[in-house]
């Protein structure tokens, strides 16, 4: 029997309920059907951090309705696990429950998975089918299977332009260049995401919480600060309870990150030869402390300093209809002597959100995984 689409795609709908809530764990969906091919006896996605994987939520679901899951198909969106973490291996649970086949989007990139779960399902005789919905589970997962393959999260980078590209006035004034739907768009995208990354020249200037604010979410991403001289202030609104503040910085003043780490705030000093924070490592330490899809929300030094390196894998980009003239634009980059030296970019998907247009937009150099 071949994989049902429709069933894979309801998977996919459960996994993609867990966006918000499953972070750092993969987001993932599961669909029972029963043995007639047509009959879904349970579903489930992904809990938070330390609940059930979405198998182990769609038979729980089952077992609530009275149905029997022996000889049943399960549609799941990425390789069963295979490893005991905070919860036990979902190869091993359905096994267990006597499912008679499992059809996988993904395999699951994580060393402790890498294969086994399906290994451990075969063994067990179970039939396992892989490469339905692949590309949709790959879109809802790609901060994770960015951290497991590269090391590194998924780097997005957010900004807001008129159609002439001017983020800011030459006064800095900036808020607000698009609309409320775009902007209640944007903490849709902070909401997924682990961590938001911005400078400490926004911090000065805006003290902003960078917090999610319009969207239903059950936890608030980390905050990141590039603050190579450690000029956070003690009362900046980025501190709030429940979240990490991670402040890279290449200061040594022991007595301000004294201060810091008082409140909360997790300080690490990784200096590059200038000075300034080492992006690069910064995103290698990002990776090491479980962030899959980083934000960046920044001003345009930053913004620059992270497009020169090649460190942003994806501009997430509102233009408003309108012209501003000169002004700031989304990130320095030049200045370049031939256009062939600009970095190509690909269109993932464009959209219109209230007035404006949504712009996804891909870097063609960057790493694939």
């Amino acid at each position: 029997m071949t994989a049902t689409p429709d069933f894979m795609q309801q998977a996919l709908a459960q996994a993609a309920q867990a966006l918000y809530s499953s972070n750092p764990n993969p987001r993932v969906g599961c669909v029972i059907v029963a043995p007639d091919g047509r009959t879904v006896v349970g579903q489930g996605h992904t809990q938070p951090v330390g609940g059930p994987h979405a198998e182990v939520m769609a038979m729980r679901h089952a077992a609530a309705l009275g149905n029997d899951v022996r000889g049943a198909t399960a549609y799941v969106t990425l390789e069963p696990c295979a490893h005991q973490g905070r919860t036990g291996p979902c190869c091993d649970a359905l096994v267990a429950a006597g499912i008679g086949r499992v059809v996988a989007a993904l395999e699951d990139p994580n060393p402790l998975v890498a294969g086994q779960g399906f290994a451990r399902l075969r063994a067990a005789g179970v039939h396992v089918e892989v490469g339905a919905g692949a590309n949709e589970a790959r879109e809802l997962n790609i901060g994770f299977l960015s951290r497991m393959v590269r090391k590194t999260p998924w780097v997005r980078m957010k900004a807001a332009a008129s159609l002439d590209g001017t983020t800011a006035l030459a006064n800095g004034q900036s808020q607000w260049i698009t609309s409320p739907e775009a902007r209640a768009d944007g903490h849709a995208w902070r909401a997924r995401a682990c961590a938001v990354l911005t400078g400490i020249g926004t911090v000065l200037q805006d003290n902003p919480r960078l917090d999610v604010r319009g969207i239903e979410t059950a936890r608030q991403p980390h905050v990141v600060i590039v603050d190579s001289r450690l000029q956070t202030p003690l009362d900046a609104k980025l501190f709030v309870p429940g979240r990490n503040c991670y402040i890279y910085t290449a200061s040594d003043s022991a007595a301000k990150t004294e201060a810091l780490q008082a409140l909360g705030a997790i300080v690490i000093r990784l200096p590059n030869a200038h000075g300034k924070v080492d992006l690069a490592a910064m995103l290698r330490d990002l990776g090491r402390r479980a962030i899959n899809e980083l934000h960046v929300e920044a001003g345009f030094q930053l913004n620059g300093s992270l497009l020169r390196e090649g460190l942003i894998d994806e501009l997430l980009l509102y233009l408003a209809p309108k012209l501003l003239g000169s002004g700031r634009g989304i990130g320095h980059i030049g200045p370049l002597t031939a256009l062939a030296e600009g970095p190509e970019l690909a269109f993932h998907d464009v959209t219109s959100v209230g007035p404006d247009i949504r712009v996804l937009a891909r870097f063609a150099q960057r790493p694939a995984f």
